[in-house]
């Protein structure tokens, strides 16, 4: 499985071992650099998106999910204000650079680009790439090859667009996997790819979205 990444509050690490600007390879500074810049500033500023269990709002619109409250937790230690923005996943990486966010915090699947792109925190859960159909066609996914004839939607730049990409599927980008989701739902798309551990909380008896399966 893939893993999805975020910072380990036992230790305290620094924004950069979240997902910040600046190669991969870098050395973190956990002295300065990232964490006085954001305390001289008085605000973490959080790019997310809208993405349940980790990242998602209550009824008076609130930022809650585990992400969400390690990231508060997070501004509590270092004595700072955390401000959440939804974000167009795919511009991630310009987000940072731009210093628009000082991280991501997301539940981000630790792709070789992601690494590349950014210094990361160590991978804290497991996490993979599943498709979501209708109940009356889960039955006849039980593989990849089986969906090829499917129309797919997938949050753009995302692990779901590169799993698209890489098994040949005819695909529309969309701009979170919740959109994705929607898209199966409302009949416009026959299938989408999610992250598991959103597809855990949002498809399926008992969920918003009953008549979804996950495959």
């Amino acid at each position: 499985m893939k893993k999805c990444i975020s910072i380990i509050l036992a230790l305290l690490m620094v924004l950069s071992l979240v997902a910040c600007g600046g190669g991969g390879d870098s050395a973190p500074d956990e002295t300065g650099g990232d964490v006085a810049y954001v305390q001289d500033k008085g605000t973490l500023v959080i790019g997310i998106t809208d993405f349940e269990p980790m990242d998602y709002q209550d009824g008076s619109g609130e930022w809650i999910g585990f992400d969400a409250d390690m990231a508060k937790l997070l501004g509590e230690k270092l004595g700072v204000d955390v401000e959440f923005i939804e974000i167009d996943w795919d511009s991630k990486t310009m987000e940072l650079a731009n210093k628009t966010i000082d991280c991501v915090w997301n539940g981000m699947t630790l792709t070789d680009g992601v690494k590349k792109a950014m210094a990361t925190s160590n991978p804290y859960c497991n996490n993979a790439q599943i498709i979501v159909v209708k109940k009356d066609l889960a039955k006849s996914i039980k593989k990849a090859a089986d969906a090829k004839k499917l129309k797919f939607a997938v949050e753009a730049g995302s692990a779901g667009a590169e799993a698209a990409k890489e098994n040949g599927f005819n695909f529309l980008e969309v701009n979170t996997q919740a959109d994705a989701v929607m898209e199966v739902a409302a009949g416009t798309s026959e299938a989408c790819i999610i992250d598991s551990l959103m597809a855990a909380a949002m498809v399926g008896d008992g969920t918003g979205y009953a008549d979804l399966r996950y495959r």
